[in-house]
């Protein structure tokens, strides 16, 4: 504020002095106004007295019986000088004081002008900082809002977390349509020449879940061993999580993103899937292969034809469900004659010397499994 010097009254004339018409203080401090004034020593013969003396607010009422001035405001008077004090000044005490006193002649009361005008300023209060609206949903537009009593008026500067990246110079800060990484702290600062005072609010940005990603662990899956399928999605709130085979519903909804087989079997192979929901949406993974490797099973060995006649074609036939396929050796009783690495063994022209036990091996690199069948060759 300013500050402006009033003229000097004369020492006998009606008058009121103010050697400041304007102060400036700070929210919380004292401050004294001070007035010197002058009257007649006496008029008509009659000697002149001062017998009340009182300030005025906004030019009528004492300000001594105003309760907002109770136990803060005292007047200090000697000698045609008055000084009102006001202690613990708030921005409502921002007014025009006026000094008045009243003598014993008649119509001796004189009300000194212009008076005192105080403006009590204010450092920015703990701003109040909000969000709008309170859910806050990816795309959406969302306005945060900062306020501080303050006096003069406070300017606002927006910033997020550190504090290194300026965002707005404005009461408010409006996001057109937000991100998901717009999520985080954003401080407010507001400021006047009297000082600073800063909060912040934290916004959560919500979103539905992006694509989920399906793993699979051990990568080379054995009949029998420990499997797990897990399943990510990135998501505010947190998804969760329902699992499919081939369209056919696997696992309740519940909150764990994992799927495990204790003991997988050969059945089990196919094709996975799983999805991810929150309130805000749901999103499908793309498909897993899951190939669940075993050893050969038991063989199935035939003969065709199944009478058989010495001379005619004959063929021994060996088949094994495997993953990987199996490879297939023919023995001949013992072992000890490889026959064949083929899933079939053919006589063309067979004998009757060719009677025997046959041995047929499937085999990959989980293991063996055997079978056998006998061929009796009857002579014509």
């Amino acid at each position: 504020c300013s500050v402006t010097i009033s003229e000097p009254v004369g020492q006998n004339n009606w008058g009121v002095n103010y050697p400041a018409t304007q102060m400036c203080a700070v929210n919380g401090s004292t401050v004294d106004m001070h007035c010197t004034y002058s009257y007649p020593l006496n008029d008509n013969g009659i000697d002149t007295t001062v017998t009340d003396r009182f300030w005025l607010i906004e030019g009528t009422v004492d300000l001594k019986t105003q309760p907002k001035y109770a136990g803060r405001a005292e007047y200090i008077c000697d000698n045609r000088k008055c000084t009102l004090r006001i202690r613990d000044l708030t921005e409502s005490d921002s007014a025009v004081y006026k000094f008045r006193f009243i003598t014993n002649q008649a119509g001796g009361s004189y009300t000194g002008q212009p008076g005192v005008t105080l403006t009590v300023t204010d450092p920015p209060n703990l701003p109040s900082v909000s969000v709008s609206p309170s859910e806050i949903v990816e795309g959406s537009s969302v306005t945060l809002t900062c306020s501080s009593d303050a006096n003069p008026a406070a300017n606002y500067t927006w910033y997020k977390e550190n504090g290194l990246r300026l965002l707005s110079e404005n009461t408010q800060f409006v996001f057109t349509s937000i991100n998901s990484s717009d999520s985080g702290q954003y401080n407010c600062t507001a400021e006047n020449q009297l000082g600073t005072s800063s909060e912040y609010i934290f916004i959560n940005v919500k979103y539905p879940p992006r694509l989920p990603s399906v793993s699979v662990s051990p990568s080379e899956i054995v009949e029998g061993s420990s499997v797990t399928l897990t399943c990510s999605s990135d998501a505010n709130p947190a998804a969760k999580y329902t699992w499919y085979k081939s369209d056919t519903h696997l696992k309740s909804i519940h909150e764990e993103p994992q799927f495990v087989f204790r003991s997988i079997k050969s059945s089990d192979s196919g094709q996975y899937y799983c999805e991810a929901g929150n309130k805000l949406g749901t999103s499908r993974s793309e498909s897993v292969s899951i190939d669940v490797k075993y050893r050969p099973n038991l063989p199935s060995v035939s003969v065709s034809p199944s009478e058989i006649v010495e001379g005619s074609s004959v063929t021994l036939t060996c088949s094994s469900d495997a993953n990987p396929a199996a490879n297939y050796t023919w023995y001949k009783e013992n072992g000890l004659r490889l026959l064949s690495e083929n899933t079939q063994f053919v006589f063309t022209s067979i004998k009757s010397s060719d009677s025997g036990q046959y041995n047929c091996t499937a085999e990959n690199q989980l293991g063996t499994s055997s079978e056998y069948i006998f061929i009796n060759v009857k002579c014509e």
